[in-house]
């Protein structure tokens, strides 16, 4: 009975959290708008990180194979100028799961998989704009908020200022 339950223990702890909850891929939403707040449908946008590159329609869903890596996101219309953003890969879940019991090993795992990561799940790209998009502030039911970096040349300073 011991020898079972310490398996068993090994094989969770070596599995890792966030894989076990955590699909390798997950859903992302991608829509483009102009700058007025229309939404324009039908764009070609690619989608890409270190696992790859991802295309899909701007107004359909896709899924993304998750990375501790930042998404680049390119929409092009022929009516519009480029929609640029950059989508910041977040810890979830699984990881913290990992931490807090101890399967330091599993967190491991999971950070080379990519598991522990999730991307927003809904971002609106402005056409003529480079955005970022943080899950950090995502709520339920909503497009993610989008920052626009600024860029200061002459200050040598970057920084990122929330839209609204």
């Amino acid at each position: 009975m011991k020898k079972s339950i310490l398996v068993s223990a090994v094989v969770l702890a070596c599995s890792g959290c966030a894989s076990v909850i955590n699909d390798s891929t997950h859903p992302i939403k991608v829509e483009t708008k102009m700058p007025s707040g229309e939404l324009v449908a039908g764009a070609d946008c690619k989608l890409s990180n270190d696992y790859g590159t991802f295309t899909v329609k701007s107004g359909d869903t896709t899924q993304i194979r998750r990375s501790s890596k930042d998404l680049d996101i390119l929409c092009k219309d022929p009516k519009n100028p480029d929609a640029q953003a950059r989508a910041i890969s977040r810890a979830n879940g699984g990881m913290w799961g990992n931490i807090i019991l101890g399967g330091g090993v599993g967190a491991i795992i999971d950070h080379n998989k990519g598991t522990a990561y999730t991307y927003p799940t809904w971002v609106q790209l402005v056409f003529g704009q480079t955005l970022v998009f943080d899950r950090s502030v995502e709520k339920d039911g909503q497009p993610v908020l989008a920052a626009q970096p600024v860029n200061s040349a002459a200050a040598g300073v970057s920084e990122t200022v929330t839209a609204k």
